[in-house]
């Protein structure tokens, strides 16, 4: 075999090697957790993005295949998609999967560090390994502007009014006060824990957070509910959207709640 016949092949099985690998990459994906959504739209695939829930919209025209929990299957089915990002395997159950004949991928992240590992497993699952590095290394630097503090200040997070639900050890909440340099005292490894009021007072926290969003659409000011008369600690007031959802958001949240715990800790 001459050297040019040769060349000529080697540059033939590259190139098959090329579009077979590019094939593979997902070209239909309905997402079905919010907080995922902004990853994707930062790895550059926008385009491929051809479902949401109701409650996403990170995408503009992107039909709305019904909620994280109960999406249409008649819409999944003809949209036809290849690839599901879902919340979790009790949200979005494998077997469902399999009907479907398409691909799951989970992203369920418990901390900022899972944050970070699901950004790069989905970097290199839709062949955008250079965007997701560049991400999470800015995420990363993000991180740099958490300033040390006296002393660690102790929180509630509350979930929902009513039932009294707040942030337990498994909850994304955990980590971002970790990481902003406070304390969870609700150290139940569950993502919400129901508690009563009495056991707030008891826990005696030095800042008390509650959020405002879907799962907490209108909770009356802590200091104007009677069985809070005796809680001494700071109230502070923060977007469901910004704290709660396990995504980039994540990040500037731990930035924010240092900020605000400066302030508590003198």
């Amino acid at each position: 075999m001459n050297s040019r016949l040769k060349g000529v092949l080697i540059f033939a099985v590259m190139m098959l090697f090329f579009f077979a690998s590019n094939a593979q990459a997902y070209q239909r994906i309905v997402v079905l957790y919010a907080a995922a959504s902004p990853v994707l739209k930062e790895l550059g695939v926008s385009d491929r993005v051809v479902g949401v829930t109701r409650t996403d919209h990170t995408f503009k025209g992107v039909r709305s295949v019904g909620s994280h929990l109960r999406p249409n299957m008649e819409l999944l089915k003809a949209l036809k998609p290849d690839l599901i990002v879902a919340g979790s395997k009790r949200a979005f159950p494998e077997e469902i999967s399999k009907r479907l004949r398409t691909d799951v991928f989970y992203y369920d992240p418990r901390s900022l560090e899972d944050i970070l590992f699901k950004i790069k497993a989905l970097g290199k699952l839709l062949k955008r390994q250079k965007r997701a590095e560049e991400l999470i290394k800015r995420l990363k630097g993000k991180l740099q502007e958490v300033k040390p503090l006296k002393g660690k200040p102790t929180v509630v997070y509350e979930i929902m009014e009513r039932p009294l639900k707040v942030a337990g050890s498994k909850s994304i909440i955990n980590s971002i006060i970790a990481h902003a340099g406070g304390e969870n005292l609700v150290k139940v490894k569950k993502k919400h824990v129901l508690i009563s009021p009495e056991r707030v007072i008891s826990l005696n926290p030095d800042v008390y957070i509650y959020q405002v969003g879907p799962m907490n659409k209108k909770p009356t000011t802590p200091s104007e509910r009677p069985y809070y008369k005796s809680l001494r600690a700071k109230v502070i007031k923060v977007d469901e959207y910004e704290f709660a959802r396990p995504g980039i958001n994540a990040f500037q949240a731990v930035v924010d709640l240092n900020r605000i715990f400066m302030e508590v800790i003198k």
